[in-house]
């Protein structure tokens, strides 16, 4: 039986998740689908070095999903039924 997860550990997205995502999406998901911590995320977006390109709406960070999955190596094919060439295994990207 696994370890349960601590509140300080930072659980990845599998790719059905990745691909049911939003056209856009908060600072906090992208930081969960790239499995960096809140405060790292933060941090990169305040000073312009997220590893994608990241919308300042008001006080609010926004991501675009399509840049995102570009970055996984997933993408979205009309028809697909949302589904990716690497099925539901969680990616190893890490920052």
């Amino acid at each position: 039986m696994a370890a349960p997860i601590s509140s300080r550990e930072v659980r990845g997205l599998t790719s059905d998740e990745l691909l049911a995502l939003p056209a856009a999406i908060d600072l906090d998901t992208s930081n969960r689908a790239l499995m960096i911590g809140r405060s790292t995320g933060y941090g990169l977006a305040k000073q312009g070095k997220y590893p994608v390109r990241v919308l300042r709406l008001g006080n609010a960070y926004r991501v675009v999903t399509a840049d995102l999955l570009k970055l996984l190596g997933l993408e979205r094919h009309p028809g697909d039924g949302d589904q990716a060439d690497g099925g539901s295994e969680r990616h190893g990207l890490a920052a």
